[in-house]
């Protein structure tokens, strides 16, 4: 089937900015409309030395955590541990007076040397969970060295949702203690049908002593 090629202005649209062109209902013309997938930012939290956990609740320090939105993402920039340690999260259903939500999860990672003298990808069974209420980890492990860091994000899916569990999954690249770059995957849902309002972020040892994480809602 031949293709046609259209002049910009035999399309009898009125151009707007930030907005699509979209067949309209009859399927016989065009129309503008909104181009989807705007995400806003919430909430950015900027961390200081000596910083035990994070937590985003609802409603609290003008933070959105409820139905506005169908997905959120937390990005991670720059997080540094004060000891080589995992960065972790975990849920509240109750707005942050319990972070306990029972979660089934995956967890793989690849890892690669700065000596080139090592290089592996597989699943690691250790760092999962299988419907336990403990706080997941989002990496193999982040160095304290001056310039060691973690960055990466965390999708959480439609967490106000009382029908079905919540989705999420995340991906991130740090620097392993041991001068590796690590690149891991972590996925799983919490095992709940309440609204998911609030997460918590914390290292597994020791505290947080740098970095930001910000928050948007996905329309």
């Amino acid at each position: 089937m031949a293709l046609s090629k259209l002049q910009f202005n035999s399309i009898n649209v009125t151009p707007a900015a930030s907005k699509a062109i979209r067949f309209n209902s009859g399927a016989n013309g065009f129309e503008t409309a909104s181009a989807g997938g705007n995400i806003a930012l919430i909430k950015t939290q900027t961390i200081s030395s000596g910083t035990g956990t994070v937590s985003f609740v609802d409603g609290t320090s003008s933070v959105v955590l409820d139905n506005t939105y169908k997905e959120y993402i937390f990005f991670f920039n720059n997080l540094h541990p004060s000891q080589s340690a995992a960065i972790t999260f975990n849920f509240s259903v109750d707005t942050g007076s319990n972070y306990n939500v029972s979660k089934t999860t995956t967890f793989f990672a690849a890892q690669h040397d700065e000596g080139d003298s090592e290089a592996s990808l597989g699943y690691d069974s250790d760092k999962d969970l299988a419907n336990a209420t403990g706080f997941q980890r989002l990496d193999f492990s982040t160095g304290a060295q001056n310039d060691n860091n973690f960055g990466g994000y965390l999708h959480l899916f439609d967490p106000s949702n009382t029908t079905f569990v919540k989705h999420f999954l995340s991906v991130s690249s740090t620097v392993h203690s041991n001068t590796y770059e690590n690149n891991s995957y972590v996925a799983g849902y919490g095992n709940t049908t309440s609204a998911i309002d609030a997460i918590q972020f914390k290292t597994n040892v020791g505290t947080l002593d740098a970095g930001s994480i910000s928050l948007y809602g996905v329309n």
